[in-house]
């Protein structure tokens, strides 16, 4: 369990460190910021912004997920289709480390995660 435990806390620093270095300036974070979850191994990197009928109510809009398979030591790839379902990014389905996976969806060579 232990090395369960430290494998997260080595990915999670990772994580806060993409997602803070992606943030928009401090005095826009209201209109438009960035989030993520990291639960089960999926990681789910998205927007945070007010809904445009009502600013009151907040959307979080999906960018990427990125799925950790431990048995394979591999990051599988994932973008949100215009249908609402994630889709295999089957310009390079997987990668072999989470700074890869971060490096893919900073590029966005396709369009596919940043719109």
């Amino acid at each position: 369990m232990e090395e369960h435990t430290q494998i997260i806390s080595i990915f999670e620093k990772q994580i806060q460190k993409f997602i803070e270095k992606k943030r928009p300036p401090v005095e826009i974070r209201d209109k438009v910021d960035l989030g993520y979850s990291f639960e089960k191994q999926v990681l789910e990197i998205f927007e945070i912004r007010p809904r445009y009928d009502d600013p009151k109510i907040k959307i979080y809009p999906p960018v990427a997920r990125g799925k950790f398979v431990k048995s394979r030591n591999i990051w599988k790839i994932y973008w949100m289709r215009a249908s609402g379902k994630w889709e295999l990014f089957s310009a390079q389905p997987e990668v072999e480390t989470l700074a890869d996976f971060f490096k893919i969806i900073e590029e966005d060579s396709y369009g596919c995660f940043w719109g």
